[in-house]
């Protein structure tokens, strides 16, 4: 990297995040103002335009990519009209000894003063827990499933190529021709629709105030800068600015701004769950990349350099603080913005280029937080871009992780998008998949399993509590065979998801009435062309996913059940859910045979294997083709993020010998230590999973740095990835790290402060994750061969 680009990384990598209450204020004082004056969306776009005209702005002395989330690189925004933080709440962001962000005391002074008493009980969430009915509380305190829009709102987003095709005052046309084919005669909806279309066109409106105020505090910085080269430089970011995002694009530069301006509006107006993706980058930039060289305009440092501070640019943007039971499941600064590499182009050819070789080195010479970039694999990909990726996996990062872009199209197409539309799809977040700039693909939270199974063996009584949560589905002695308690696990499972949904469906009409999103409906097809929001349905393409979490954890149970209870009869299952219930305390005997004698899933054990495939069965005939407001669109995802430690930490002793409060097994793979055969065992495990019925499955796997050594271990690694996709799998990510290093770093954190590890979908530093997160990282099985 040159010395610009060391600046800029060092000052981003040792900023420590903070919070900036100037959002929060703006809102509250438009509110107060403008509140009842305007239909919702007018109102949520004038705020937008009002957010866009009156935040501080900044331009660095090393920037050449400009505007940041906050007034300052490293500070973001608080949502108080979706979730407003108490003053307590910003204390202990202030204090808390891990994922802290810095806070003023004197703003937790003034959000006290004028922010809190304007939002309580007017928040979303103050809304929608007034509302909330028991039966979904008992199950949610219980910890059998999480919800994202408690908190925040809707996601996952992932722009397409509209945006480099066409700019603000392009979609305001558009916009404005919808307004004409209204039939107001025979369209009970025609004012809606036109209401919200006007939203739609003052926020871009917004956006280009935006950037043209940027415009003119770069030419006001140029007119007093001596450095002619920096001159230089400001004057050509004013002239970005004033062209994007009112327009398209005309070269890399700025195609990357524009990009980066509507990021930042997406992500000003709201605080989607999870933040915004560009989606495949490097496909949109691959012709201006070539129409520059071409023209002798840019040359190849020149793009690496760009991207690089685009790169900074994303990591200047933690998540949003949560608080509550979302703060416990998942501490991270990451705030999930995936970059897809390679894949498909839309029609059916290979889409890696040398930009895609180029942002690899920006990952690997940068080992930032954020972005996170996955690469896209198909049967097309060159071996030799594979080969690239798995050069900078081996550093060790975790970064990037690898996609079947085969597998991830026909999941989409078995949902009834289009084969093109969906090559132009991909992948976000953590491993979810969704058409890029047609589709609102939203999260819904995490499944506890092993919870729901739980609860089965108690007869819906959670036994941490003593408290009935669940449906009473008979007691031990009920259960005559094997069949009988799968039928009862299956029908607490059925009840806990119709409960989940059909608050799901609630809070979604919430948002729908009371949280549009103008701005991000610009940007999305189908929104203008149905005079609807984003999260009214407006998008061409509509899911709604559940992450089911603890697939491992829940088949080694079942296996211990099946086997050794009701087949070869030498355990009383009385006698194992007492063991349970005790936490194996006294019962060593028992949990080191169910250990050492069980087949477990992760080891090509058909026995084991086939327990996994028909819960599976079971999860997706729970789930898939339930009904939202926008029709059929539930799907189930198979991940956890972090939420399996979470989890398991409302989970007692599980009968497969994991002790209570341990974390649970995370997506797809097997339960800690259960996988003893390497990892060709675990591939083939995972590929009896029929993973083109799901909208993702993560697979983590560990390896020690010598297995990836040289060319050989590189080989060996791209051979693994092709047998796993050849089977069918979705997803594979790989920690390359031994455990004395994570060893040493727990005990020397700030020798190991820039220590990337894979946490889940995305990596953290290994020092900022608390000794939970730790310590199951730790306990991966350390693959010493393939």
């Amino acid at each position: 990297m040159n010395e610009r680009i060391a600046r800029l990384r060092k000052e981003s990598f040792e900023t420590r995040p903070s919070i900036s209450i100037e959002r929060a204020l703006l809102t509250t004082e438009f509110y107060l103002e403008n509140g009842g004056k305007y239909s919702v969306p007018v109102t949520r776009a004038l705020n937008f335009r009002n957010l866009c005209e009156k935040k501080e702005i900044y331009i660095g002395p090393d920037d050449l990519i400009v505007a940041e989330r906050g007034p300052r690189p490293k500070s973001v925004s608080t949502f108080p009209e979706l979730n407003c933080h108490s003053a307590e709440d910003l204390e202990i962001l202030n204090s808390r000894p891990m994922t802290n962000y810095a806070v003023d005391p004197k703003d937790i002074d003034v959000y006290r003063e004028k922010v809190i008493p304007y939002w309580r009980g007017r928040s979303m969430r103050d809304r929608a827990f007034a509302q909330i009915p028991r039966e979904w509380m008992d199950l949610y305190e219980a910890g059998c499933f999480t919800e994202f829009m408690e908190q925040r709102a809707p996601g996952h987003t992932v722009m397409g190529g509209q945006i480099y095709r066409l700019g603000m005052e392009d979609f305001q046309a558009k916009i404005a021709e919808a307004q004409t084919k209204l039939d107001w005669l025979n369209d009970p909806h025609a004012n809606e629709r036109n209401e919200e279309l006007k939203a739609m066109s003052i926020s871009c409106d917004a956006a280009i105030l935006f950037a043209r105020r940027h415009a003119d505090l770069a030419e006001k910085m140029a007119a007093g800068e001596t450095n002619p080269v920096r001159k230089a430089e400001l004057e050509k970011i004013a002239s970005v600015c004033r062209w994007v995002p009112a327009h398209a694009p005309r070269d890399f530069w700025e195609a990357l701004q524009m990009y980066w301006f509507v990021h930042l509006g997406t992500i000003t107006e709201l605080n989607g769950w999870d933040a915004m993706s560009p989606g495949h980058l490097d496909q949109h930039l691959a012709p201006f990349y070539e129409k520059g060289v071409a023209e002798g305009t840019l040359d190849r440092e020149k793009a690496k350099e760009l991207l690089s501070c685009f790169w900074i640019k994303v990591n200047n943007t933690p998540a949003p603080p949560k608080v509550g039971v979302t703060a416990a499941e998942s501490g991270t600064y990451n705030d999930f913005t995936q970059i897809n590499l390679g894949g498909l182009k839309r029609d059916g050819s290979d889409g890696t280029s040398e930009v895609s070789y180029l942002v690899l080195e920006v990952l690997d010479e940068l080992q930032l937080l954020q972005p996170q970039v996955s690469v896209q694999i198909s049967g097309r990909t060159p071996e030799r871009f594979l080969k690239a990726a798995g050069k900078v996996i081996r550093r060790g990062s975790g970064y990037p992780s690898v996609f079947n872009a085969d597998m991830v199209i026909q999941e989409q197409v078995r949902v009834g998008k289009t084969p093109e539309d969906a090559r132009e799809g991909g992948t976000s977040g953590c491993v979810e998949t969704g058409c890029f700039g047609r589709e609102a693909y939203l999260l819904h939270g995490y499944l506890n399993t092993p919870k729901i199974l739980e609860l089965t063996l108690h007869n819906g009584v959670d036994p941490l509590t003593g408290k009935q949560v669940g449906l009473r589905t008979g007691d031990l002695a009920s259960f005559r065979d094997f069949e009988d308690l799968y039928a009862a696990f299956v029908k607490q499972l059925n009840h806990v998801v119709d409960v989940k949904i059909r608050n799901d469906n609630f809070l979604q009409r919430m948002f729908a009435a009371y949280a549009p999103a103008p701005f991000l409906s610009v940007l999305v097809e189908g929104c203008i062309e149905n005079g609807r929001d984003y999260y009214d349905g407006g998008p061409k393409y509509n899911s709604d996913y559940i992450q089911c979490c603890g697939i491992g954890t829940i088949t080694d149970s079942l296996s211990v059940m099946k086997k050794h209870v009701f087949e070869d009869r030498k355990v009383a299952l009385a006698d194992l859910v007492k063991a349970c219930d005790d936490n194996w305390q006294g019962h060593e005997e028992l949990r080191q045979f169910v250990w050492n004698k069980t087949p477990f899933f992760g080891n090509d054990d058909d026995y084991a294997d086939s327990l996994m495939q028909r819960v599976y069965a079971s999860l997706f005939e729970a789930i898939d083709g339930k009904h939202s407001p926008k029709g059929p669109t539930y799907h189930l995802n198979m991940l956890s993020t972090t939420c399996h430690v979470y989890f398991g930490k409302k989970l007692g002793a599980t009968p497969n010998g994991r002790f209570a409060l341990l974390p649970e097994s995370d997506g797809t793979s097997p339960s800690h230590g259960a996988d003893r055969h390497g990892p060709t065992a675990v591939v083939k495990s995972l590929g009896k999973m029929d993973q083109v019925k799901s909208g993702g499955t993560l697979l983590n796997q560990r390896f020690l740095p010598s297995v990836l050594a040289g060319e050989e271990g590189i080989e060996k690694l791209a051979q693994l990835i092709r047998t796993y996709f050849r089977m069918g799998g979705h997803h594979i990510q790989f920690n390359v790290v031994d455990s004395a290093t994570l060893r040493d770093a727990q005990k020397s954190p700030d020798q190991y402060r820039d220590l990337l590890v894979r946490v889940a979908g995305y990596s953290d530093y290994f020092v900022d994750l608390d000794q939970y997160h730790q310590e199951e990282i730790i306990a991966r099985t350390a693959q010493e061969e393939f």
